[in-house]
């Protein structure tokens, strides 16, 4: 997925974030835990089994007559899970809550983290909202640079966020051989703008294919202390989610996402999902 400048279609220079986000009120499975080789490619996955068995376990203990599915997690293959983090991480979701419905940007929106940054102002967290696609291809906005116009023509167009910089996330095989991108979750890597003509290099030779890109329009970004303050207040909730989940984005619907993830989570995350859009008046 590749972040462009929202007054530059061509993806322009600035390789890295470094500004904040409004504030959002507007004023301010055992089997797969068996094998090594899964756990060594995607540590989460094998979290996830250990959060999911915990999880039943307590009800087990709690309430013995209690139906495990209520949680969310027996219901969840080893492909598709999603539980809920204490705090915020490197290639986890951030899922707007309803005190975000009635604000455009971020209202039922999947923000992915690329990085949890640290204090300085100048590498605050951010990330690209992966569920807001514009229903545009590359080409329809007829780019200057010329691997978009060519190499990554037919390419969707997403909204990342309400600020501007220049990034591209990619979903890879595990052995890809890009080096010069920086890993978010196993499968998944982003890079700045000095990858593209690489990225494109390695499509044209057939060692990636276009279809494997995600285009955006901007991106989300934070104060760490900002970021931290808008959890506490519960505009977002923090969750690890599947690689599957990520890179297997509908481009037909903003909702889906951010239903499927509160849903796998379960219990009160569950009770969210079918919550009606609160009125924005």
């Amino acid at each position: 997925m590749i972040v462009i400048r929202n007054n530059d279609p061509s993806f322009p220079g600035g390789d890295d974030p470094k500004q904040s986000n409004p504030d959002p009120d507007g004023s301010k499975s055992d089997d797969q835990s068996l094998r090594p080789k899964n756990i060594l490619s995607d540590w989460r996955d094998f979290r996830a089994s250990l959060v999911a068995r915990e999880q039943v376990n307590l009800l087990d203990s709690d309430s013995p007559a209690h139906d495990n599915k209520a949680s969310g997690f027996s219901q969840q293959s080893s492909t598709k899970w999603a539980h809920p983090l204490p705090m915020p991480e490197t290639g986890c979701v951030l899922v707007a809550t309803e005190k975000l419905d009635g604000v455009r940007s971020f209202e039922r929106t999947v923000v992915l983290l690329l990085r949890s940054g640290t204090r300085d102002r100048e590498e605050g967290p951010f990330g690209v909202i992966i569920n807001r696609p514009l229903h545009k291809k590359i080409k329809h906005i007829k780019p200057s640079n010329p691997d978009l116009a060519s190499t990554f023509a037919d390419c969707s167009l997403n909204f990342g966020g309400p600020l501007d910089s220049s990034m591209f996330l990619l979903r890879t095989g595990e052995t890809s051989p890009l080096p010069s991108l920086e890993q978010v979750i196993p499968g998944i890597r982003f890079g700045a703008r000095n990858s593209l003509d690489e990225a494109a290099a390695l499509v044209k030779k057939g060692v990636l294919r276009a279809q494997d890109f995600r285009f955006f329009v901007g991106y989300a970004g934070w104060q760490l202390d900002q970021l931290k303050e808008e959890i506490e207040s519960d505009y977002w909730i923090v969750a690890a989610c599947s690689s599957h989940l990520i890179a297997g984005v509908s481009a037909d619907s903003c909702s889906v996402l951010w239903e499927e993830i509160l849903q796998l989570m379960g219990g009160q995350y569950s009770e969210l999902s079918k919550k009606p859009k609160q009125d924005s008046s």
